[in-house]
């Protein structure tokens, strides 16, 4: 019975888990968007720079779904170039 009674608190968590996770990877995507239009270069014409070993082991951590470990390394690489962060969520 007391089971029964929380079926409905663990939807709602369940919902609320997987809203957080895809609001991390779009936060994430926006992150990579920024850092190799600005910090890597790769966009600008400038001649390509992959940009730092751990940028871009952060930005493979967030195309893997490990945004608690992409997103601290892509917002300090981006506030160290003086970028302004991209909104989240």
């Amino acid at each position: 019975m007391k089971i029964l009674r929380l079926w409905p608190l663990a939807v709602v968590l369940i919902a609320l888990t997987a809203s957080a996770q895809s609001n991390d990877a779009a936060y994430c995507q926006a992150l990579i968007d920024k850092y190799q239009a600005y910090v890597a270069n790769i966009n600008i014409g400038r001649s390509p720079q992959p940009g730092t070993v751990d940028g871009q082991v952060a930005i493979e951590q967030c195309r893997k779904g490990n945004t608690a470990a992409g997103i601290p390394v892509l917002e300090k690489k981006l506030r160290d170039a003086q970028i302004t962060l991209p909104p989240r969520g």
